[in-house]
């Protein structure tokens, strides 16, 4: 990619005849995308333009991030390969297994009461829960199953179906 001429040369040496954008994506958080392209005539004839394109009559587009992002992009991925950078994800991978845990595996997305203090202990109890399970070296109970409907209920109190959760 030339950002100064505005081209792109292909694998096979063709040079880009447009250069347009950059474009706002339809995410507002993404960034904004340069689209280079190449004529049909440039692509149809190569042997390797199964390598390009899988597209049977169109030429070739490319879409790329503007300079700033894309050298970004180059700078994060080149850090990602450290040793040092390998180490303090990690440490963000860890958190995240213990958050996924909380969410699918404690029901966490949802809480049983309503309002923040309620909240705040039933989360402080999941965590207790939860660390008292890791220091007993068992492995994580099942996650409760969704309550019965009332018609599934029957006839069945719902001091039972504590009971039978909680078992």
């Amino acid at each position: 990619m030339d950002f100064d001429r505005q081209q792109v040369t292909c694998p096979q040496g063709q040079v880009s005849r447009g250069w347009h954008g950059p474009y706002p994506t339809s995410s507002p958080t993404a960034a904004p995308l340069i689209v280079a392209r190449f004529t049909k005539s440039q692509c149809q004839p190569w042997p390797a333009r199964a390598q390009c394109t899988t597209s049977r009559e169109s030429a070739r587009n490319v879409g790329f991030p503007p300079r700033e992002l894309l050298n970004m992009q180059v700078k994060a991925r080149v850090e990602q390969q450290s040793p040092h950078w390998r180490e303090r994800y990690a440490v963000r991978s860890g958190v995240e297994g213990t958050i996924c845990e909380f969410a699918h595996g404690h029901g966490m997305r949802r809480c049983r009461y309503r309002g923040q203090p309620k909240a705040h202990v039933q989360h402080v109890l999941t965590a207790i829960a939860v660390n008292i399970e890791r220091l007993s070296g068992q492995s994580p109970s099942p996650p409760p199953s969704r309550p019965p409907t009332a018609r599934a209920r029957g006839r069945a109190s719902g001091i039972a179906y504590v009971v039978r959760e909680w078992r």
